[in-house]
């Protein structure tokens, strides 16, 4: 799956984490994002309050660029490129 969103940034995957609690939405992005390689986009969608903390703290944390960050549907979107 690809496409473009938040200012037209290519992804390569996407994962849908919306219905998912804290710390479940960061728990897949990372099991996605080790599939991905070096420097493709993963886009996540989430509806999680708390992803809002957790999501930029996991990047950081785990050497990863959080690219763009936006609203959609009601949820949050999340592109980051694997560090």
């Amino acid at each position: 799956m690809t496409g473009t969103s938040a200012d037209d940034i290519t992804w390569q995957q996407e994962l849908d984490a919306r219905g998912l609690l804290c710390p479940l939405p960061v728990l897949k992005a990372r099991k996605r994002l080790q599939a991905l390689g070096s420097g493709e986009v993963l886009r996540v969608l989430a509806d999680d309050p708390a992803a809002v903390i957790d999501v930029p703290h996991f990047c950081a944390e785990a050497g990863h660029a959080l690219l763009a960050t936006a609203e959609e549907d009601g949820a949050q979107v999340y592109l980051i490129r694997k560090g």
